[in-house]
């Protein structure tokens, strides 16, 4: 079974989507819709060379969505999804590549988190650290004794799991990673803490968005970050994507799940091939390849 799968923050690049502009009418007439409907030129931002403006999480997120989006849509014939996921803010992308989502409201809830999350961020300064080569529940057992808020917030694959909380909080935790035996337990260059609690406040924010929002049923089923289960109820997405911003990202679990489900291989729709290096991490047998 084909499974197509959908970055999230960090996948980002000067010059992304440059191509699918200037070579496609509908890569174009969406990119141009984007412009308007987010209210500034992200275009401009996008396919230029100011890496540190693509770094702003109210661009980044918006920037992603829409280039794997649009890559979707251009894609014709060889997007054929029989199960879908998304790596964080990647499950909007995904949601509007089964149908769930039109383009147009994808884009005003990434639009709506980023702000949320931005808003949170600035309120409770917080950030996330990248922890190698321990096992997950070493890395659960250690958050769950430090001090103070800090909880595993991304599992990427085995082995590689990013944490998430207060600044005080991560630091510590890192202090007894690397007592434990990591390989390496690295403070990312983030605005906050993402996927933890301290994201409460964005969560409250989005979901009244998400709840004005009309979801349809997907073309086939999702498999989402909270539950890391596939689903085609449209009421389940909803409460699911509310929960996601201060709920971990089993993204092991999903790729498990959709593996055990009948998945055989992985397309990664947007920027970047970070989700088709920790897919053949998951399970080398798989077979992965870009959408590009």
């Amino acid at each position: 079974m084909n499974a197509f799968v959908f970055p999230g923050q960090g996948a980002q690049f000067p010059g992304m989507g440059k191509d699918l502009f200037e070579s496609n009418t509908i890569a174009k007439k969406h990119f141009e819709q984007a412009n308007d409907l987010l209210g500034f030129k992200i275009t401009e931002i996008m396919f230029g060379e100011d890496a540190l403006a693509l770094k702003e999480t109210k661009v980044t997120q918006p920037a992603i969505f829409l280039h794997s989006t649009i890559l979707s849509k251009v894609m014709g014939e060889r997007f054929a999804p029989q199960m879908v996921a998304g790596h964080s803010l990647g499950e909007f992308s995904s949601l509007v590549a089964a149908g769930v989502l039109s383009f147009e409201d994808g884009l005003q809830l990434v639009h709506e988190r980023a702000l949320a999350m931005q808003a949170a961020c600035d309120e409770v300064p917080g950030t996330m650290a990248a922890i190698i080569g321990l096992e997950d529940q070493v890395v659960e057992s250690i958050c769950e004794k430090t001090p103070g808020i800090v909880i595993a917030a991304n599992y990427n694959c085995p082995g590689q799991l990013v944490i998430s909380g207060s600044q005080e909080a991560v630091k510590n935790a890192c202090t007894a990673f690397n007592e434990a035996g990591a390989r390496r337990a690295l403070v990312l260059p983030v605005g906050g803490a993402f996927h933890s609690p301290l994201m409460e406040p964005a969560k409250k924010r989005l979901a009244k968005a998400i709840e004005n929002t009309n979801f349809q049923a997907p073309s086939c089923p999702v498999y989402q970050n909270v539950t890391a289960l596939g689903t085609s109820d449209p009421e389940v997405i909803k409460s699911n994507l509310v929960a996601q911003l201060t709920a971990p990202v089993k993204w092991t679990q999903s790729v498990q799940q959709m593996i055990a489900d009948g998945a055989t291989h992985f397309t990664e729709v947007g920027p970047g091939k970070v989700l088709q290096g920790l897919v053949k991490k998951i399970d080398r047998n798989m077979e992965t390849e870009s959408g590009t």
